[in-house]
């Protein structure tokens, strides 16, 4: 069976300029990395043989590579455009050496709008990738802002996904919910909700009214919401009709949104999430290297669904939604 992976992340020398970590983010890697027998940085910096012997060491076919938290979405303008064209750049050049081995979502200077709907264009037009990633809110800031509509705008135009993928959460919040436990800011907890509820934002600021085809990619098996689904539907859909809203919340879900696996290696979970959006809308992902191949493809393998169900999400739902 053939398997695509679509988080699988990478880092550049002007990432680790820019990007500094503090006393947990150190305890983190350096403990995360012990726990899964690699070096997380020296893996991240590697576009070529090293993770390639990886890949085939567990069966991964095929990895969709994107450019690491928190990206450009971390700095202002005068940084971005630089890091992500830098960043694309250097993953158009491993796509070329691999054709059949890595594709890209393009890294986005969302800090200035139309810069990032400009590098969208060219690394999809030009470059041949996917989508793109976006790592959380810009400095503070969740795209659901009228002044980030042109990026949405033209990746429906361009028929290409948007990963909304997991930052460190809005400052106020690590604050409110996390000052003093840091270690739940992160991928424990702080991830989904930040995540879960930028998506949410998007819902209800009429995204999917004005971009109806538009497709967001959550990870982690929907960063919750499958399991919420129905109870946020049931208390909010008199409320998104005041609003203006053309569907139920719930309907949005299941049509602009799709799922992937990453790191979140729970059966329950996953039967939790195929019942509630469909085999069609989960996509497999790893995110290595946070998470080891090894765990990834165990999980597959051994996951009680149906052979149909397993190859959507191991291959067919990322060749008809990416190409690829």
């Amino acid at each position: 069976m053939r398997v695509v992976a679509i988080e699988e992340h990478f880092l550049t020398p002007l990432y680790r300029e820019h990007v500094t970590a503090n006393e947990y983010r150190n305890y983190y890697l350096a403990s995360r990395g012990e726990e899964l027998g690699h070096d997380i940085i020296a893996e991240n910096m590697d576009l070529g043989a090293k993770r390639l012997a990886h890949m085939d060491a567990h069966g991964v076919d095929v990895q969709v590579l994107s450019f690491g938290s928190p990206g450009p979405q971390a700095f202002g303008a005068e940084v971005a455009i630089a890091m992500a064209r830098d960043a694309n750049d250097r993953l158009h050049a491993t796509m070329k050496a691999h054709p059949a081995r890595f594709a890209g979502f393009a890294a986005l200077p969302t800090a200035d709008p139309p810069a990032a709907v400009e590098e969208l264009e060219r690394c999809v037009t030009k470059l041949g990738f996917k989508g793109a990633m976006i790592h959380g809110h810009q400095r503070g800031e969740f795209l659901d802002g009228k002044k980030y509509w042109p990026i949405w705008e033209r990746a429906e135009k361009l028929g290409v996904p948007v990963y909304l993928h997991p930052a460190l959460p809005h400052p106020d919040a690590v604050k409110a919910y996390f000052d003093g436990y840091e270690e739940l800011a992160r991928a424990p907890w702080g991830f989904a909700v930040d995540t879960s509820c930028h998506f949410l934002r998007l819902v209800f600021a009429g995204l999917f009214d004005a971009y109806p085809r538009l497709k967001i990619i959550l990870g982690h098996l929907g960063e919750g919401l499958p399991f919420a689904m129905h109870r946020m539907n049931e208390h909010s859909w008199a409320a998104a009709k005041r609003r203006g809203l053309k569907k139920q919340p719930i309907e949005y879900l299941r049509d602009n949104l799709v799922v992937t696996t990453s790191g979140n290696w729970f059966e329950p979970a996953l039967v939790c999430t195929l019942l509630a959006l469909g085999a069609d809308a989960i996509l497999f992902a790893i995110d290595w290297p946070y998470e080891a191949n090894k765990t990834g493809m165990e999980f597959l393998r051994s996951l009680s669904i149906s052979d149909a169900d397993k190859a959507k999400i191991a291959h067919r739902n990322a060749e008809r939604l990416l190409g690829v």
